[in-house]
């Protein structure tokens, strides 16, 4: 008996189909293997980059533990000028810069109604001086009628009531006379005060230095100090020597000490590294942002800055790194040869 087998490639359809389901079974793959490389990706980019390392040998060098703060550059010595009494300026010799020596007139105020005063005050010395001089001869006069109603009452030449009227005389004199001369006084007092003033009509530079700041100008009317702030018409401060005046955190000020060495750098100077000294460390904190995230405590620390080739103006702004502890031939690696490995055991 005989019988006919038909295959795929006899059969147009069955050849159809049997394409199709291998392009599904393709396609499948693909998206299989998509899928999967997918998921391996992302585990991958999960995972911590490592971070590379450099080998360094171990050697035995100087550590230097330092704080770093900012700040200002400022003179040492600063002196405020501002006058004892108001007035207009008549004088201002100086401008802005200008070095001037001790001594030298810084400005002069407009002393009419001051020399009016004394003179006044020293007119009144002499009025009480001739009073002074009239009470006393009535003083002396007094006395002599007493002792003649001395003589008289024990004579029995004269009442008792006209004794004690030579006797109340006598006494009004005296104390007029004393109060004479305390009227002297008040008025050579008054006349000294006058004096004073006047003088102050005159300002001289109290050091050799430079005018760092001028405020005003000829003809402007000052304001006296006294219970008011009064008027600063400029600033004379010796440049020769200048400061750091720099705020370290309250975290970073127990490590620091007077006497401490320090570079700093200033910024209008680039890279270029001033030395100096800690001479002054603040008793009190100054806190900004108090009540908030950002609020922070600092202490004001002063670094006295050794002579430098180059005019360091005050207010230039600056860095210093404060040399707080130095160990001596300490084993040390870079920072960067070093790493830190767990899950580990010897």
């Amino acid at each position: 008996m005989h019988q006919t087998v038909t295959t795929p490639e006899a059969d147009p359809k069955a050849a159809k189909k049997q394409r199709a389901r291998r392009r599904k079974q393709i396609i499948w793959g693909v998206a299989g293997f998509f899928v999967l490389w997918l998921i391996v990706s992302i585990a991958l980019s999960k995972r911590e980059k490592p971070i590379p390392v450099t080998t360094e040998k171990a050697v035995r060098r100087t550590i230097v533990q330092t704080v770093s703060a900012t700040g200002k550059v400022q003179p040492e010595t600063e002196v405020k000028i501002s006058p004892e009494v108001a007035g207009e300026i008549t004088e201002l010799p100086v401008t802005d810069g200008l070095s001037v020596k001790k001594g030298d007139l810084l400005l002069r105020i407009k002393p009419d109604s001051y020399k009016a005063l004394l003179e006044q005050q020293e007119a009144a010395i002499s009025t009480a001086k001739a009073t002074n001089l009239q009470q006393k001869a009535t003083m002396l006069k007094t006395e002599q009628d007493l002792k003649r109603a001395d003589d008289m009452f024990a004579k029995k030449a004269i009442s008792i009531q006209e004794y004690n009227a030579a006797q109340a005389a006598a006494d009004v004199a005296k104390n007029t006379y004393e109060s004479s001369i305390h009227e002297i006084e008040r008025a050579q007092a008054a006349s000294s005060q006058a004096r004073d003033q006047l003088s102050k009509t005159t300002i001289y530079s109290p050091l050799d230095g430079t005018v760092t700041l001028l405020n005003s100008k000829l003809g402007e009317r000052l304001v006296a100090t006294g219970q008011f702030a009064g008027t600063e018409v400029m600033r004379v401060a010796d440049l020769s020597k200048m400061q750091a005046v720099i705020d370290v955190n309250e975290n970073d000020v127990p490590n620091v000490k007077v006497g401490d060495k320090a570079n700093v750098k200033i910024d209008a100077y680039g890279d270029r590294k001033f030395k100096g000294t800690v001479a002054q460390i603040g008793n009190t904190g100054k806190t900004t942002g108090s009540g908030t995230q950002e609020e922070v405590t600092n202490f004001e620390v002063k670094i006295n800055l050794e002579r430098a080739d180059v005019l360091l103006r005050p207010g230039l702004s600056c860095t210093a790194d404060i040399e707080t502890n130095i160990v001596k031939d300490a084993v040390a690696v870079p920072m960067q040869a070093v790493t830190i490995r767990t899950g580990e055991s010897n």
